[in-house]
């Protein structure tokens, strides 16, 4: 049987397709003749054997395997190729796969790394408890040394010398006046919501809303960070007032030491403090040393230092390059946040002796402006405590927004 053979292109220009019409190579012969010796029947096997056999034959037959069958190759003719089974060469590729497969042995994976545990980190209530437990033995510790220390000889000698107070000049105030007591209210009311907007913009991230100058839109600036320079100026105010009355009405003899004796009395007072020993006082004609120390350096050092630190962190800065350069921004930064914490562990210690060296009388004084008050002093206290609590609340920018928007644009992230 000659097979056709499909023709292509000439081999010479002109000339008649290649290869000749019915000529086909010897290896198109030899292949066919195995197509059909692989496609005739072997002779044991019934005519009307199941498709399993003739599968099997297959199988036995040197790399036998069924072929799937195309079109014709001429009109009218049968699919090719022809009904049977592929020779050895088209069938090894398909046996060779599962044997080559099989000879490569699979690579054993490797074994994941053992995870490192996570250390866990430690809330933030187990953090406020260990550190209230360390205060507590840090303020054991210090009762139990400085009781040791007072019942030593030379320092008994010492506190006797030095009880804790000396002679105010001649023509020294006694008693509060009222507007001291107002003076002392607002300076509370707005340290606490200075402190809080202070910390505010330094912990955020992601401000929900800005300020700016409307000449200068793209120069923003948080509205927390607005807020806070806003109270800045008004504590600023307040207490440029309080130290022109201070000065006026000779309150400063009260606050500014006069005498070099303050230093070995403020040492003597903490003494008597520490050992829980209180020193004998009377906050209506006169502060002791220790207090006197702590009002002039809060009023006189921490105070200054904050406006000046501020101010240089402020949108409110017009140094120019020069200044710049004199005073860095970095420098303000490092020693601002110092200061707010001084002012925060002030007011902390400064209500804790209030309340512990006599509530009633000291609230008395400082609220009623009265040495015989009653509880007076006491219900203004709570009062002014419940107005701070609210206000420190409301500052949202909800509410703040709209205050804020009278002075420049407010706009949202």
């Amino acid at each position: 049987m000659t097979p056709a053979v499909r023709r292509g292109l000439p081999r010479v220009p002109g000339g008649e397709p290649w290869p000749p019409a019915g000529a086909a190579p010897a290896a198109v012969h030899a292949a066919t003749e195995v197509l059909a010796a692989a496609a005739a029947p072997p002779a044991s096997a019934p005519p009307t054997a199941p498709v399993e056999a003739s599968r099997t034959a297959a199988v036995e037959a040197p790399g036998g395997v069924a072929l799937r069958r195309g079109l014709p190759r001429t009109p009218g003719g049968e699919p090719w190729p022809p009904a049977g089974y592929a020779p050895a060469s088209a069938a090894a590729p398909v046996d060779a796969v599962p044997h080559a497969v099989s000879e490569v042995a699979p690579e054993a994976p490797s074994p994941a790394p053992t995870p490192v545990p996570t250390p866990r980190r430690m809330g933030r209530g187990a953090r406020v408890l260990i550190g209230l437990a360390a205060l507590l033995v840090l303020s054991g510790l210090v009762v139990l040394i400085a009781r040791w220390l007072v019942g030593l000889a030379p320092v008994e000698r010492f506190l006797e010398d030095y009880p804790g107070t000396y002679a105010l000049p001649e023509g020294a105030p006694v008693g509060i006046p009222a507007w001291l007591a107002w003076q002392h209210f607002f300076n509370v009311f707005l340290m606490v919501l200075i402190v809080r907007t202070g910390v505010e913009v330094r912990l955020q991230q992601r401000p929900e809303a800005h300020w700016a100058r409307r000449a200068d839109p793209r120069n923003r600036i948080s509205l927390s960070a607005w807020t806070h320079q806003a109270l800045d100026v008004l504590w600023v105010a307040n207490g440029a007032v309080y130290i022109v009355l201070l000065l006026a009405t000779g309150q400063w003899m009260r606050i500014v030491p006069t005498s070099w004796s303050v230093v070995p009395n403020a040492v003597s007072t903490t003494l008597q403090y520490a050992s829980l020993d209180w020193p004998a006082e009377d906050g209506w004609a006169y502060y002791n040393s220790l207090q006197q120390l702590t009002y002039f350096v809060t009023v006189f050092v921490a105070a200054p230092l904050a406006i000046a630190t501020g101010v240089r962190m402020s949108l409110y800065w017009r140094g120019g390059a020069r200044w710049d350069r004199i005073y860095p921004k970095s420098i303000a930064r490092a020693l601002h946040f110092p200061v707010m914490v001084y002012f925060v562990a002030f007011v902390v210690g400064h209500v804790a002796l209030v309340l512990a060296t006599g509530a009633r009388r000291n609230l008395g004084h400082m609220y009623a402006a009265s040495d015989a008050a009653g509880w007076l002093g006491v219900v203004l206290f709570v009062v002014s405590v419940v107005v701070i609590a609210g206000a420190a609340a409301a500052l949202r920018p909800l509410l703040i927004a709209p205050v804020a928007g009278r002075f420049g644009a407010v706009s949202g992230r």
